[in-house]
């Protein structure tokens, strides 16, 4: 199969931290239109996976993104990146901060576009003239989440992108997500919330102790483990299913 143009092709991507190895030879690669999570405990190394793509840490092996090497500045232009721990500038409003961000990518802020997407989220477009620094954590992941959704590029990447939001904003984001890759995009986000993963991913990588443990749909893990729900097969095929 080749994978050379879709939006994530990893191979054998391996990282190290003073002589200690934090992820071993992984192998993932992300069809167009998918929704794909890598899942695991805290350190499993999903943020490292994500740091080596973007190439924000050393690392060995191979990664394309959208058809070009990780490397090369080109591949920016195809993705939006969001951050587990997003801490916008408190000095900004909202509409400068969608304003600035959508300027990184050449792009004008469309003030109806954007309150769609805060509709859809569920954000009081009037906090949009507040400062950040009023802002609830919640309300910092929405309004960073509604900046990556209006860049509207092929490929989005977040990192545990449901920090901070409540049940209500989750389900709300779910569609979102799920709104984008019907309209062409990809998305491809590391969560350790399992009930998510369940609900909207096509497939997803289980990460351990920075290995590669599974690779396939949500179903086929719970089958694996006798049908169990995704959360208790994800602690067996971990080991630790307190059995």
């Amino acid at each position: 199969m080749n994978t050379g143009a879709w939006p994530v092709a990893i191979e054998n991507l391996s990282v190290w931290y003073d002589r200690r190895r934090a992820l071993e030879e992984v192998s993932v690669a992300v069809a167009p239109g998918e929704i794909f999570a890598l899942v695991g405990l805290n350190g499993a190394g999903k943020t490292t996976i994500i740091k080596a793509m973007l190439g924000l840490i050393a690392a060995t092996g191979t990664v394309s993104l959208c058809g070009v090497d990780h490397r090369d500045p080109a591949s920016r232009r195809a993705i939006v990146y969001l951050p587990e721990k997003f801490q916008p500038s408190p000095l900004l409003k909202g509409w400068e901060f969608l304003s600035l961000s959508l300027s990184c990518f050449k792009m004008p802020l469309d003030r109806e576009a954007a309150l769609s997407v805060a509709n859809n989220l569920e954000f009081n477009v009037q906090d949009l003239g507040r400062r950040i620094g009023t802002y609830s954590k919640g309300m910092m992941q929405k309004v960073g989440l509604m900046a990556a959704l209006l860049v509207q590029r092929p490929l989005v990447i977040l990192d545990e992108p449901t920090s901070g939001l409540d049940p209500q904003a989750r389900h709300l984001l779910k569609n979102a997500l799920r709104a984008y890759t019907q309209s062409g995009g990809t998305v491809f986000f590391s969560s350790h919330i399992l009930a998510d993963v369940d609900e909207i991913c096509q497939r997803m990588a289980v990460i351990h102790e920075g290995r590669l443990r599974f690779l396939g749909t949500p179903e086929a893990l719970k089958s694996v483990h006798s049908g169990q729900t995704l959360e208790r097969a994800f602690l067996a095929e971990i080991g630790n299913d307190g059995e």
